[in-house]
């Protein structure tokens, strides 16, 4: 089994911890200000796939999108958007200005993070995270606080995780800017850019997670590879 292998299906499994964790489907509507939750409103009939999200700090970042329609007019004209490239078949990256819209603050006060890639319609952003059943509750217990409205669609016990939080943000972005691809589409420079980390840091992080993910598939390297 190769490592590109390895890769695909650490993509599938959990975040290490020594508790069991829980996978939560929740449909939360997004706030007034918010791009794309503004942008999904104006175009109810589009369907808006939020394919990568990067949170910058205070607001900004950076997001690549795709919809079922064009939405190039919308999404240049919306204030909390500093700039959009058009990718071509309704593709887009966007860069989001200061308080123009990221994770809601109950998402990152509870400290989790979704997964991507998320859909979000009519205003409506549909969600799974992954985290402890006590971190659940306290995201829908802040959501109910602040008047939010929200819709659980399911919860499920899924086992045990591989990768701290910090390092699923990480290793999600490595693989989808292509960094473990051959040739490489990124260097680590331009990754710890990307990511918001040094190049000394990032180097580390990357370190763990490939010894991480070797080590949980070495025995079948080495029973597929005699």
């Amino acid at each position: 089994m190769t490592f590109k292998l390895a890769k695909s299906l650490v993509m599938t499994a959990l975040i290490h911890c020594d508790i069991m964790v829980n996978q939560l489907r929740i449909e939360v509507r997004l706030p007034e200000g918010h791009w794309s939750g503004d942008v999904s409103r104006e175009r109810p009939e589009a369907v808006l796939r939020i394919e990568e999200t990067m949170p910058l700090g205070k607001g900004r970042g950076a997001a690549k999108i795709s919809s079922s329609y064009n939405l190039s007019e919308e999404l240049n004209s919306h204030q909390g958007i500093d700039e959009v490239r058009d990718l071509g078949g309704n593709r887009y990256e966007v860069d989001i200005a200061p308080r123009g819209g990221g994770y809601i603050k109950e998402i990152r006060a509870v400290g989790v993070i979704p997964r991507s890639p998320f859909e979000v319609r009519d205003g409506w952003v549909d969600w799974t995270i992954e985290c402890s059943g006590e971190k659940s509750r306290e995201l829908v217990r802040l959501l109910k606080e602040s008047d939010i409205p929200y819709r659980v669609i399911s919860t499920r016990k899924t086992g045990s995780r591989i990768l701290t939080p910090k390092q699923r943000l990480i290793f999600d972005s490595a693989l989808n800017q292509g960094y473990w691809e051959t040739p490489r589409r990124i260097t680590l420079s331009a990754l710890a850019d990307f990511i918001g980390l040094s190049k000394s840091t990032l180097s580390v992080h990357l370190h763990k997670i490939e010894g991480i993910v070797l080590n949980m598939f070495a025995e079948d390297v080495r029973r597929n590879s005699p």
